[in-house]
């Protein structure tokens, strides 16, 4: 996510969320293919996957790249990470899947180790007095952007509210793929969700951001083109493949769960390779997510209901 947002000051939003999918997915598509997986074949087949491709691909990408220019990738992580409570709603309802004490024990868990390992201190220790000059100054705050800008505020102006439509659209991807998979094979359906999805994102950014890419195209460098096969090849192809194969044979929300684990292999690569630090309060953060996550694929979990 720090990758994209990066790269989307060097190019435009719309066009890093495109570029991310359609070599990916083609990439993914071609690999499918070569092992001997069946291409789509019916309209069912093609259907399914043109719906996957608009809510998990377009929808999530876009909306992830729109809520990266107005929200830090710290916070915006946390809301997309939290999607494995939508996905455990959803899959409950659509499917029979059921959490066990443990379980919702371990979702709650999920959630607060994500704000110790990516909420900044300040506003983690002084959330209750940011609440209150919200409630109190916000109004002021906001009529006096209004006033300067010449217009109103909206929830579309709120990089939060981005993200949590891209965490949504992600849920649904995700619990749509036992669907998607009845009519095609997991993997190459996934494939051509992200070149199906990709296409209506570069049309969007031709349309809306050829007069900022075209310039900031002629700067690009060999950095930002190391980023951008980064992104498509292990952020999308081979995770996105991974991710929904599993999707396909196995409990949803338990596989979701799993998402609780990003930021903490993103810090600790940071650590690694950067030589950031980590605080303490982030280290508790990292073994509560650990915990979270062993407590709802070890003993979280129900059989589905029948």
């Amino acid at each position: 996510m720090v990758v994209m947002k990066d790269l989307s000051s060097h190019t435009t939003p719309l066009f890093v969320s495109a570029v991310r999918l359609l070599p990916a997915g083609l990439l993914l598509v071609a690999w499918a293919a070569r092992s001997g997986r069946a291409q789509p074949s019916s309209p069912m087949a093609w259907m399914s996957i043109a719906v996957f491709g608009l809510i998990d691909g377009t929808g999530f990408q876009g909306f992830l790249a729109e809520g990266l220019q107005r929200t830090s990738a710290g916070l915006g992580s946390v809301i997309i990470d939290s999607q494995p409570l939508t996905v455990a709603v959803l899959a409950a309802l659509l499917f029979g899947e059921e959490l066990a004490a443990g379980g919702y024990v371990g979702m709650g868990l999920g959630v607060a180790g994500l704000c110790l390992l990516e909420v900044p201190l300040d506003l983690l220790f002084h959330a209750p007095e940011i609440a209150a000059g919200l409630l109190t100054d916000g109004p002021q705050a906001v009529s006096a952007a209004a006033s300067s800008t010449g217009r109103s505020w909206s929830i579309w102006d709120s990089g939060e509210w981005w993200m949590l439509l891209a965490a949504q659209s992600m849920a649904v991807g995700t619990v749509l793929v036992p669907w998607v998979s009845r009519y095609s094979d997991a993997v190459m359906a996934t494939g051509w969700h992200m070149v199906l999805g990709g296409i209506p994102l570069l049309a969007l950014s031709v349309m809306q951001e050829a007069d900022t890419l075209l310039p900031r195209l002629a700067d690009f460098n060999g950095w930002d083109a190391v980023s951008l096969v980064y992104i498509s090849v292990l952020g999308s192809a081979a995770s996105y493949g991974v991710f929904f194969y599993n999707a396909s044979r196995g409990n949803l929300t338990a596989l979701s769960s799993l998402t609780f684990l990003t930021p903490m292999f993103a810090a600790l690569t940071g650590y690694i390779f950067l030589g950031e630090t980590l605080t303490p309060l982030q280290l508790a953060g990292a073994t509560v997510t650990l915990g979270a996550v062993a407590l709802i694929n070890s003993n979280g979990k129900r059989k589905q209901a029948s």
